[in-house]
């Protein structure tokens, strides 16, 4: 299992709660609550990465919080919003066939 870092942005009642990955260039989610925008940041991660190995290409590698507060393009949004790991299975369980 692999956890990606996501910065989550919740500006309040009247604004979605918005999802972005520093590891993860362009992939974002949003949803009315924390709760769906998390469960959402889930979804997103296996649909931006799903490509990857299909195209020869390793997955990003995640850094670890310490990697992200030590990057100047990244510190301010670890100190400014809430901080979660989102975790990825890079090999999927397969449903057995009935």
């Amino acid at each position: 299992m692999i956890h990606y870092l996501a910065i989550v942005e919740d500006e309040g009642p009247e604004f979605a709660v918005g999802v972005w990955f520093p590891d993860l260039p362009g992939c974002t989610s949003a949803g009315d609550t924390v709760e769906e925008a998390m469960l959402n940041a889930r979804e997103v991660v296996a649909l931006y990465l799903e490509d990857f190995p299909a195209d020869g290409k390793p997955n990003p590698s995640p850094r670890s919080l310490a990697e992200i507060k030590a990057d100047p393009e990244h510190a301010d949004d670890v100190v400014k919003y809430i901080v979660a790991l989102i975790p990825f299975d890079p090999v999927p369980h397969r449903v057995a066939a009935e």
